[in-house]
């Protein structure tokens, strides 16, 4: 069994002392059980959860509010933690919210509990995380490598916005740009034909803030090149990688990506070009991978075209037009990866399980690559469409690893 864990007034972190821990799935409460918890992992932040009453269960399984802080004057806070890369969550924390609250911010908070004075929290180990350790990022000589790159091309409108990514938003895809490994990030698209719900580049008035500003210009082939090739020459295990947080769909920048392709192909063979999309633009998605992408991933929350659609609430697009994107891209023999948007409650639904595994099944995707969404669930919820039976986020994981040939993980890999 698992103790409630919450926050007081002060500042400080407590577990109850009769209170049992829970968490949500979907739009209700659950005890939290073994199966769903892992030990706190090194790197993962415990946070408020701004205006949650933390909720817990009796031993006679009544779910109730503490009322108060046995140890301390003052409120009470609901507790989540921030997961670190390549770890899944599996339970949201359980809370609740008054009416006036404004939605949470887009973060991935997931239920903590405290057993014989240890953390843990609802969450899986799906990868491991050795290249986005944050050890490796935001360090000391950080400012000094950006200098010296921009001085190189202080016209290249791409290295300015990573620059900015880089300090300001901390985003390690493009801090990678100025270290010189692993994948970088190189934004190519202003415009997008879908407006997701939990977009982290551009949100509605109706929900919060987006957490970074999205790219307002469109970058010449040239400047594409300037970045991606010595990044890519540095040889194994370099990756470039269009479609990131501060830009919208790659695909409709298709003309200029099929041009920076063939140039930088013209001059390595080093190296892997990956492309993050939402498939939509199949046209778009067809010429690039005739052009030489070597990989590709596709955000996906869902198989289901009800589903889908009220998520992404796509601009001339369908669902099946994402299908005929990723045959096309296995066809083409690029390493073709779906980013899974996992959200307990609605992922690991029977009946979206059963379309997901039918999706994999019809186009031969690769590699399935589990990310947590960062959406208040009292926002998302009443905007999706009812679902039945939750068979559980490990369910979920399991039934993925017993599809043959399916490599399942957290990030996309280098092919080259």
């Amino acid at each position: 069994m698992f103790n409630l864990v919450f926050a007081g007034d002060d500042g400080k972190v407590y577990d109850h002392p009769s209170l049992l821990a829970t968490g949500r799935t979907g739009d209700r409460f659950v005890e939290l059980a073994d199966e769903d918890m892992v030990r706190l992992p090194r790197g993962a932040s415990l946070v408020l959860v701004p205006g949650g009453e933390p909720v817990g269960i009796t031993r006679t399984g009544r779910f109730t509010a503490p009322g108060g802080n046995p140890w301390a004057a003052g409120r009470v806070w609901a507790v989540g933690a921030l997961l670190p890369q390549g770890y899944t969550r599996t339970l949201l924390p359980a809370y609740r919210r008054g009416k006036g609250e404004k939605s949470l911010p887009l973060l991935g908070y997931a239920a903590v509990a405290c057993r014989d004075g240890l953390f843990y929290t609802a969450a899986c180990s799906t990868e491991d995380p050795l290249r986005w350790d944050p050890d490796h990022y935001n360090t000391g000589d950080l400012p000094e490598l950006i200098r010296r790159k921009r001085a190189k091309h202080p016209q290249n409108r791409i290295l300015c916005q990573l620059a900015r990514c880089s300090l300001e938003y901390q985003c390690f895809t493009a801090q990678n740009i100025f270290y010189g490994r692993w994948e970088g990030g190189i934004p190519v698209s202003p415009s997008c034909n879908a407006r997701c719900l939990g977009c982290i580049s551009l949100q509605p008035a109706e929900c919060c803030p987006s957490p970074q500003g999205r790219i307002n210009f469109k970058p010449s082939s040239g400047e594409i090149v300037e970045v991606a090739l010595p990044h890519l020459l540095h040889g194994k295990g370099s990756m470039v990688s269009f479609g990131q947080g501060c830009e919208g769909e790659p695909a409709l920048a298709s003309a200029t990506i099929v041009k920076a392709i063939g140039k930088i192909r013209g001059k390595t063979s080093l190296g892997t070009i990956n492309m993050n999309s939402n498939g939509g633009h199949r046209a778009g998605v067809a010429d690039i991978c005739r052009a030489g992408l070597d990989s590709i991933r596709v955000s996906l929350i869902s198989a289901r075209e009800e589903t889908y659609s009220a998520y992404y609430r796509p601009r001339g697009y369908s669902l099946e037009d994402v299908r005929c994107s990723l045959r096309t891209a296995v066809s083409c023999g690029v390493y073709t990866a779906l980013n899974l948007l996992v959200f307990p409650g609605l992922s690991d639904r029977k009946e979206e399980m059963e379309a997901l595994l039918g999706l994999l099944r019809d186009t031969g995707v690769n590699q399935v690559q589990l990310r947590n969404l960062n959406i208040d669930p009292d926002f998302l919820w009443p905007r999706l469409p009812g679902g039945g039976e939750i068979l559980g986020i490990p369910a979920l994981v399991e039934a993925l690893k017993e599809v043959p040939g399916l490599a399942v993980g957290s990030y996309s890999r280098p092919v080259r």
